[in-house]
């Protein structure tokens, strides 16, 4: 993998959340925002005309109330919310996994080295804190969603189960056949297994795949953590290329 080359201003953005614009944390809540992230992505949304969307395992709500004031486009529960006007709340899927989130709650209650998050359209089992346990993770999802129409995927120290079909290169897809997206080149930036969907979607449609950190990929870029990833998409603001041709010999 290589470099990749600054964002240009007629790409259509999509990022990941967690591990890509901000490191991971032991939970989602714990998560740390850098100050100046929001005004950032603001700044890269209006150079790309508004076509910047972050695609991600979370709900968009809270995204939202992660980068406040601020609000973009996106794809939350990793496609199962769609928005494509930041004007607009985060949409409320239905929360079709509630027996067996019910079930796992139950199967792993008292189990201080797992943690379920219940997302409503997704579940995920975490277990960051006990690496050993992950074929209990694995087993214990597995049997909550027995006979449902789901595909458990595997994350960094998490095993999630969604929607079948519902996955984060679809989220892209959807959105490259909508304004502002439509018609440019798809970039996607992500660091997880469950990124390489959007990946390889952004490459198939003649854009172009970054991928964050350690380990394999499809991508044909590469970013070494979330800090070079907001130097990246720094590039492309006016302060960004400011800065860059500061630094350049004369």
């Amino acid at each position: 993998m290589r470099t990749p080359p600054p964002p240009s201003s007629s790409d259509a953005l999509f990022l990941d959340f967690d591990g890509t614009l901000v490191e991971l944390a032991e939970r989602p809540s714990l998560v740390q925002v850098p100050q100046e992230l929001p005004a950032l992505l603001a700044s890269v949304s209006a150079a790309v005309g508004e076509a910047m969307a972050i695609i991600t395992g979370r709900r968009l709500a809270s995204v939202d109330a992660l980068l406040t004031p601020m609000r973009f486009s996106g794809a939350g529960l990793h496609g199962s919310e769609l928005r494509t006007d930041p004007r607009e709340a985060a949409p409320s899927p239905e929360p079709v996994l509630d027996n067996a989130a019910r079930w796992l709650a139950a199967r792993i209650d008292g189990d201080t080295q797992l943690w379920l998050e219940d997302k409503g359209a997704a579940l995920a089992l975490h277990y960051r804190g006990a690496p050993e346990r992950a074929a209990d993770a694995e087993r214990f999802l597995n049997e909550a969603v027995d006979g449902l129409d789901v595909d458990i995927i595997a994350g960094k120290f998490i095993f999630e189960a969604r929607p079948r079909g519902v996955h984060k290169g679809a989220a892209l897809r959807a959105l490259m056949q909508r304004p502002p997206f439509a018609g440019r080149r798809p970039v996607y930036i992500g660091d997880d297994t469950t990124d390489e969907d959007g990946i390889r979607a952004a490459q198939e449609l003649g854009g172009l795949g970054i991928k964050v950190g350690e380990g394999g990929s499809d991508a044909v870029a590469w970013l070494e953590n979330p800090a070079a990833v907001r130097i990246w998409l720094a590039g492309i603001t006016g302060e960004g290329r400011a800065a860059a041709e500061e630094r350049s010999p004369i």
